[in-house]
């Protein structure tokens, strides 16, 4: 899989080469308007995709669970209008044929998916024959041969544009964090698969979004590639993670306050965090 990974630039998804690159939107495509919105907000500052939740995988059946492919053309319309790459979450091969049939620009494969070989296996088979960027959130657990297995598992139908999101893993311990980052298992990936494209996501490692900002300068800090940052117009009226949310305005100042400082994963500092 090393030999097979292609670097980050030229998946053509971020032209900047500035690191970390940026991946921002709200958690879920709630309406036409709210996507656009957002988009228009988040395109003014620099970011070049811009993520929303299509469908949501929810702990409840009677939580807000997207509107699925009725909210496909809203992202393509926010593409047409303000130039950035597109992207959304996919759990089910038939979420996959409804985006590539839609067009959009890249994908992810959220942590409860990464759980389920069966579900990763037909969700591979489902982009065999396609070029689409891949990310694979890190299962719930700390069972890091899952992430690698996820991996795996799309290389070997030909995917090459592979990366992985850390989000941060569920723990029974007391922390201010909704999920613990344990930085010492996405370090390790990076050691031990040369060339992966290592993203954070501090919307749901914070949980809250006093701790969105601390967390994604650590991630820089360590030399993570890029962010993944959630961003509503009104979070506390979101319909799904309000509370980890943060408003344009706030993006804005922690993209200003980044300075990307290029530490090795060996450093003994970033070993301890």
């Amino acid at each position: 899989m090393r030999s097979t990974l292609l670097p980050l630039e030229t998946w053509g998804l971020f032209s900047s080469g500035k690191r970390p690159v940026v991946i921002s939107g709200p958690c879920s495509a709630e309406s036409r308007e709210g996507v656009l919105g957002a988009a228009r907000a988040v395109s003014a500052l620099g970011v070049e995709v811009f993520r929303a939740g299509a469908w949501k995988p929810r702990t409840s059946p009677h939580s807000f669970a997207g509107f699925g492919e009725e909210a496909l053309p809203w992202l393509v319309e926010a593409r047409a209008e303000t130039g950035m790459k597109v992207m959304t979450e996919v759990a089910s091969p038939l979420h996959v044929e409804a985006v590539l049939k839609a067009g959009l620009d890249a994908v992810w494969i959220g942590a409860r998916t990464t759980t389920n070989p069966f579900l990763v296996q037909e969700i591979a088979e489902a982009l065999r024959g396609s070029d689409l960027p891949v990310l694979v959130k890190n299962p719930m657990s700390q069972e890091v041969a899952l992430w690698i297995g996820a991996l795996e598992r799309l290389a070997d139908v030909g995917l090459k544009k592979l990366g992985v999101i850390h989000r941060g893993f569920t723990s029974c311990e007391p922390s201010r964090y909704r999920n613990l980052p344990y930085w010492q298992i996405p370090i390790s990936l990076k050691q031990q698969i040369a060339g992966l494209p290592v993203f954070c996501d501090p919307s749901h490692i914070a949980g809250d979004r006093s701790y969105v900002s601390e967390i994604a300068h650590q991630a820089s800090d360590i030399g993570f590639d890029g962010l993944m940052i959630e961003c509503h117009q009104n979070p506390s009226a979101a319909l799904s993670d309000a509370s980890q949310q943060i408003t344009p305005a706030e993006l804005g100042r922690l993209l200003r306050s980044l300075e990307h400082r290029s530490v090795s994963v060996e450093d003994g500092q970033m070993q301890a965090l």
